[in-house]
């Protein structure tokens, strides 16, 4: 599932909400658990550029399984 960085930033924001609202430390622990790794993981996914080569543009797919040495 692809998230824009609107949709990780409402999602940072709920987060933060239930982290205040919260009675105790230990209630809001898994909330700031959830926020940290989205911060990670958001910041690495906003950075990401996947390498293109020609072959995944030229549209064309390769199986590359030979199964016939299996008979």
């Amino acid at each position: 599932m692809d998230f824009t960085s609107q949709d990780i930033a409402v999602i940072e924001q709920a987060l933060q909400i239930a982290i205040r609202k919260q009675e105790s430390e230990s209630k809001a622990y898994p909330f700031q658990e959830v926020l940290s790794k989205l911060k990670v993981n958001a910041s690495a996914a906003m950075n990401y550029e996947p390498h293109r080569t020609t072959a995944a543009l030229d549209g064309f797919r390769y199986d590359y399984d030979d199964s016939s040495d299996l008979l």
